[in-house]
C-alpha cells in the first residue's frame, strides 16, 4: 500500500509538473523585439548613425540648429517635427563657395528650411496641403515647401528652385522623423533669381548759358532800339532846337 501511495505521488507530482510547462504563456518563448528608444530622439545621433551626413551636422552645429532642435524635442514633443537631411554628395553638387557666400543668419535660415515645425509620416503627406511652412522664415514671412504624393507613392518636394524626391526615413516614429533627401533645398527667398534693379531717371537738361536768344531783354521790349543810338538822336534834335532859335532872333534883328 505505502508503494502504491509513493507512486501515486510521483505520478501526481509529474502531472502537475507538465501542467505547469503547458501554462507558460506563448510570448516568453518569443524572440524579444527591438528595445523602444529611451527618451527623447537626438536628430545629430541619428544622422551620425546614418553616417553620409557630415557637411548637414557641421552645418547644423555651426548655426546651433542642433541643439535648439533636440532641446525643443527634450522639452516638448507637442505636434513633432520633421527634417530633410541633405546627404554629403548633395552638398558636393552645390556649386563652389555657395555656402561660404550666405551670411551666419542666412546660413541659420538654410538648416531651418530643411525642418518642418511639424511630424509627418510618408502617407501623410499625400493630404498635406501646400504650401507647408518650415522653420525658417523672412521680413515676407515663413519659407515654404511644396510637398506632393505621386502614383508610384513618391513623395516629391519643391522650393521653386530645386525639386527631388524623399528617400530613406532614418527615422519616422512620433515626434521626429528623419528623411534623407540627394538635394540640398535652396529656399526661393535667397536662391531664387531677382528682380532687375531699375534705373534711376534721367538728368533734367540745364537751360544754355546766357538764355535763349529769343528772350527779350528784361525791362524793354525785343525792338527797343539800344540804348548808345537813343543819346545820338537826343543830342542832334538839340542842336537843330538851337539853330531854329538863332535862325528866328537874326530875323527878328533885320526887321
Amino acid at each position: 500500500m505505502a508503494a502504491a501511495a509513493r507512486t501515486t505521488s510521483l505520478l501526481a507530482a509529474a502531472l502537475a509538473a507538465f501542467l505547469a510547462l503547458t501554462a507558460v504563456p506563448a510570448v516568453l518563448c518569443q524572440a524579444p523585439g527591438p528595445a523602444a528608444p529611451k527618451g527623447p530622439p537626438n536628430v545629430t545621433a541619428i544622422l551620425e548613425k546614418g553616417g553620409q551626413y557630415t557637411t548637414f551636422i557641421r552645418l547644423m552645429k555651426s548655426t546651433q540648429q542642433d541643439t535648439q532642435l533636440n532641446s525643443q524635442l527634450n522639452n516638448s514633443f507637442g505636434s513633432g517635427y520633421t527634417v530633410f537631411a541633405p546627404t554629403d554628395n548633395a552638398f558636393a553638387s552645390l556649386k563652389p563657395g555657395t555656402l561660404n557666400k550666405l551670411s551666419q543668419q542666412e546660413q541659420v535660415s538654410l538648416v531651418q528650411f530643411h525642418v518642418l515645425p511639424e511630424f509627418y509620416s510618408l502617407n501623410s503627406f499625400e493630404t498635406a496641403s501646400n504650401p507647408i511652412r518650415t522653420q525658417a522664415s523672412g521680413s515676407d514671412g515663413p519659407y515654404t515647401l511644396n510637398i506632393t504624393a505621386d502614383s508610384n507613392s513618391q513623395v516629391n518636394v519643391s522650393t521653386g528652385v530645386v525639386a527631388t524626391r524623399l528617400g530613406t526615413a532614418l527615422r519616422a516614429t512620433q515626434p521626429l522623423a528623419v528623411y534623407s533627401v540627394d538635394t540640398v533645398l535652396l529656399p526661393n527667398e535667397l536662391f531664387g533669381v531677382k528682380p532687375p534693379v531699375s534705373a534711376p531717371p534721367a538728368p533734367s537738361k540745364k537751360p544754355a548759358k546766357g538764355g535763349s536768344v529769343a528772350e527779350a531783354p528784361a525791362g524793354g521790349s525785343a525792338d527797343s532800339a539800344p540804348s548808345g543810338a537813343a543819346a545820338r538822336g537826343a543830342r542832334v534834335t538839340g542842336w537843330i532846337s538851337l539853330a531854329s532859335l538863332l535862325l528866328g532872333a537874326a530875323a527878328c534883328t533885320l526887321l
